[in-house]
């Protein structure tokens, strides 16, 4: 290793990117996942140059590749100009540092690119902190592993004493280490008290929601999968308003924040549908837990929208990246109907909304394919609702505190004998309490 250069580190600019991916035992999905590394690097405003693959049997302890393959992407980088190198895989700290020094370029891995990304789209205080949480427990490890290497090589001075190593008489770089550790430790727990904050405003939000006892719809799939198209189509229908819409990009992670609209499609017949963030696979485990307070939103939901972009030709491996992502959050249980998207983009697919046991197929461009799945969500969110009168006595107050926060509560009148409502509720709920259910008046 070339242990006397310094490591240079990643400065967001940087637009020539050379790409690096290793097909470990033939990996299935390599191909797919170079051409997403790509396509990420892009959104990343990146100008990919080249890429270079080595198909491997067992990763180098020390620089993931091997050291033949290393100096021809250092080759390579110079001929092409390349400002930067960018590997598919997530690369340890060790390695990290020493591809930089090799390479004597910026490295970065798929982990860094996506965080990059983010960075860049988040707009909101909440997502900003998620990302930024997000990219200092990236960082923490990686000074934690330059700092280790740093201590095995200064020994423990200080005159034989027991306690070697202190921070006292360690070398100037590895103090400095030391301080940027202590420092990124400092700021996270401040982030992660200020995101709580933010979490406790959403938590209120959602609670009024879930009082509201409307249903709850939310739209999920891996990302540039259409998600955000659909979810405008349907507010271009029924809500005629173009400052509701979202953010609407042919771009991986064109939406961050989590959007919440009342669609409703019939007359006292409603429901909340939420945007989210979308998956991809490989995605930061520590994106998932930055930002699991917006994802949330997905478990708090009475129907997913599974949405998945049926004109990729990988659809099948980015519905499992979905599935898996949803067992991670803790909403695998939880009801949905599958919509595969984007037909309209497929010579073999037919022109007209279809509905089979796999799930519903359409273009969210199209209008009357959006109107018909809305009607569908109608049909699961309210297969069990009933609509009723009923007359709750004024001294059952526990009982109107609980219509309140469980049903949907259309009209309230005062009468002699109690409070009249006019509500939707669950069957459950309409059978444990008939016997207050009247007559309309």
């Amino acid at each position: 290793m070339q242990g006397n250069k310094q490591q240079t580190e990643y400065q967001p600019g940087f637009e020539r990117a050379l790409l690096v991916g290793a097909n470990l035992n033939h990996e299935k999905g390599f191909d797919k996942s170079m051409e997403e590394l790509a396509s990420l690097a892009e959104a990343c405003q990146m100008e990919v140059i080249g890429t270079v693959v080595q198909n491997i049997s067992a990763i180098h302890k020390g620089l993931y590749i091997g050291t033949g393959k290393v100096k021809e992407i250092k080759e390579i980088a110079q001929e092409k100009g390349a400002d930067m190198i960018v590997f598919d895989q997530t690369i340890s700290p060790m390695q990290l540092r020493n591809l930089g020094q090799e390479l004597d370029l910026p490295v970065m891995d798929r982990t860094g690119l996506i965080l990059d990304i983010f960075a860049k789209r988040a707009q909101t205080r909440e997502a900003k902190l998620q990302v930024e949480v997000a990219k200092l427990q990236y960082m923490l490890p990686r000074l934690i592993g330059i700092n280790a290497s740093l201590s095995r090589q200064g020994g423990g001075g200080g005159g034989g004493s027991s306690s070697g190593g202190t921070l006292s008489n360690r070398g100037s770089g590895e103090k400095k280490l030391e301080l940027d550790r202590r420092t990124i430790e400092v700021t996270l727990n401040a982030l992660k008290k200020e995101l709580e904050e933010v979490d406790k405003e959403k938590v209120t939000q959602r609670k009024l929601r879930k009082q509201s006892g409307i249903p709850r719809v939310a739209l999920v799939g891996y990302t540039n999968a259409g998600k955000s198209t659909l979810m405008n189509q349907m507010v271009r229908i029924y809500l005629d308003a173009e400052d509701k819409l979202v953010l609407e990009k042919n771009m991986l992670f064109a939406t961050l924040e989590t959007t919440v609209r009342k669609i409703t499609v019939e007359k006292n017949k409603d429901f909340l549908l939420s945007d989210t963030v979308g998956f991809i696979n490989k995605l930061p485990h520590g994106l998932i837990k930055a930002f699991r307070s917006t994802l949330d939103e997905v478990k708090e939901a009475d129907l997913l929208l599974m949405v998945v972009d049926y004109s990729d030709e990988d659809y099948e491996n980015q519905l499992k990246v979905t599935e898996e992502t949803l067992e991670e959050l803790g909403a695998a249980d939880i009801p949905r109907l599958y919509v595969y998207n984007k037909v309209d983009l497929r010579e073999d697919a037919g022109t007209e909304f279809q509905m089979t046991e796999q799930g519903i197929f359409l273009s969210a461009k199209n209008t009357d394919m959006v109107k018909t799945l809305c009607k569908l969500i109608l049909e699961k969110v309210y297969s069990d609702y009933v609509d009723c009168n009923m007359l709750i006595p004024f001294d059952k107050g526990q009982i109107l505190g609980y219509l309140n926060q469980s049903a949907q509560i259309s009209n309230t009148e005062y009468v002699e004998e109690g409070s009249l409502l006019r509500l939707r509720c669950s069957m459950s709920d309409y059978q444990k309490y008939q016997q207050y259910v009247v007559e309309e008046r």
